[in-house]
């Protein structure tokens, strides 16, 4: 079985949020159970001298782009080159952004269609930006015998960006939109955001099209890294540690106090928030009760960057009770290791969250998470059950400040009873959240497309 994944971002070469992740994670994953999975994305300029300085030229369309080639850590990668399109200052954010990712799309089926190098069997693509493909696909190469019997996937992320389209096109026309209509099939990246985006309040406009494709519609949970986020051998945390050497987490707490100059008090939480300050993450709700928070035996970090007035509300807080508080508006994976690695609790009260990657980070790390019942969150997060003594983390229902600061009251609560916290670490962390289980999610669905 041959795949082609089609992303406009993949860690490591360029990555801006959870698509970047997955989009490395996954073929990764598909290619240790077998499946000839490659993956095409831009040759952006903010691509490491040192990929770039490893690629190689394989195709060039006259002066409308070339293809370039680099294997990295067992799976082959493809480039598409267009200086005047990509080789410019920011991923996203152009006013022509529909215009760069339509020549992208274009060129993908292009080198699928000139080139022997590589003809998939499913071409997969990831949200709006890889949208016009399946469009592209049926209209423009149905009479082509080696096209034809391509079939496309289109994964969405994230509804809320679907690459609007003027001009000639009808009102409402987007990348996305036409992703949704032509695709043999559809996935979302978790089971609950599936069912969310077929419903007005988060169908972003397309509830009614998604509702007419619920046939074509699974959702399938995004997996973790589990080499990348592992504990016990992560170089970027102060002290490696397992399920079964939790007295070494206390380490790391130890020295994630020490490190960002917060009080180093023993008995009480670290609650953290690594995440883009924005009121989708639900850094508003929090603005909401840091008064009440602050009154409280805990200590807060966030790590991030977003909006600038919720930047500075936070960033304030940590001026004035910096032994209490630790606000860093900046974007490092060390440090957001090392805050996993030395927090107690993980807080992540999401107005919505199609899948969520730092949930599953925390879990692994031992760190307990927070969360409102939305997307990949309600999924992921078993509600934890005192009289079971069941559960993975703590869950909200509405989205509500007060309903927020009652669960971090109970979860304190619980923290106080050192044995009954060590159990419920210890479930989170022994928890199989790797991409195997997805990544065969995935196979079965490439197989019925076939």
């Amino acid at each position: 079985m041959k795949i082609l994944f089609v992303s406009a971002e993949v860690h490591p070469f360029v990555k801006t949020g959870g698509l970047g992740d997955v989009s490395f994670a996954l073929p990764k994953a598909l290619k240790k159970a077998g499946v000839d999975c490659r993956v095409i994305l831009p040759k952006y300029m903010e691509i490491p001298a040192y990929f770039k300085d490893n690629m190689r030229p394989i195709m060039q369309i006259k002066d409308y782009f070339s293809i370039e080639y680099l294997e990295y850590d067992g799976v082959q990668f493809y480039f598409v080159v267009n200086e005047e399109m990509f080789g410019r200052e920011g991923v996203y954010g152009h006013e022509d952004d529909t215009a760069r990712f339509s020549l992208f799309c274009r060129a993908v089926l292009n080198f699928i269609d000139t080139s022997d190098e590589f003809v998939p069997d499913i071409i997969h693509c990831n949200d709006w930006h890889t949208g016009l493909i399946p469009k592209l696909l049926k209209e423009k190469y149905n009479y082509n015998d080696k096209m034809k019997r391509i079939k496309t996937m289109l994964t969405i992320h994230n509804l809320r960006y679907q690459g609007f389209l003027g001009g000639e096109y009808e009102e409402g026309a987007s990348f996305m939109k036409f992703g949704i209509t032509y695709a043999d099939h559809i996935t979302a990246v978790s089971k609950t955001y599936a069912e969310e985006i077929t419903r007005p309040e988060l169908g972003e406009g397309l509830d009614e099209l998604l509702r007419s494709r619920g046939k074509n519609l699974t959702g399938i949970p995004n997996g973790l890294d589990t080499e990348f986020y592992n504990p016990e051998t992560d170089d970027d945390i102060f002290e490696k540690y397992n399920s079964g050497d939790l007295p070494a987490k206390k380490e790391n707490k130890k020295e994630l106090q020490r490190y960002l100059g917060l009080d180093k008090m023993e008995g009480v939480p670290i609650i953290a928030m690594v995440s883009r300050l924005c009121s989708e993450k639900g850094f508003d709700l929090v603005a909401k009760i840091m008064k009440e928070l602050l009154n409280m035996d805990l200590q807060l970090i966030i790590l991030g960057t977003g909006d600038k007035k919720l930047e500075q509300f936070f960033d304030e807080y940590s001026l004035t009770d910096p032994e209490m508080v630790s606000c860093n508006i900046l974007f490092s994976t060390k440090l957001a290791k090392k805050i996993y690695a030395g927090s107690d609790i993980f807080l992540m009260p999401s107005r919505y969250e199609p899948c969520g990657l730092s949930q599953l980070i925390a879990l692994r790390y031992g760190t307990v998470p927070i969360v409102r019942e939305t997307g990949g969150l309600k999924d992921t997060v078993e509600k934890y059950d005192e009289d079971r003594d069941s559960g993975t983390g703590f869950t909200f229902r509405d989205y509500d400040a007060k309903e927020l600061l009652d669960t971090i009251k109970y979860a304190i609560s619980v923290y106080k009873d050192k044995e009954k916290w060590k159990k419920l670490v210890v479930r989170g962390m022994n928890i199989d959240n790797s991409w195997d289980n997805s990544s065969k999610m995935y196979m079965d669905l490439y197989e019925s497309l076939l």
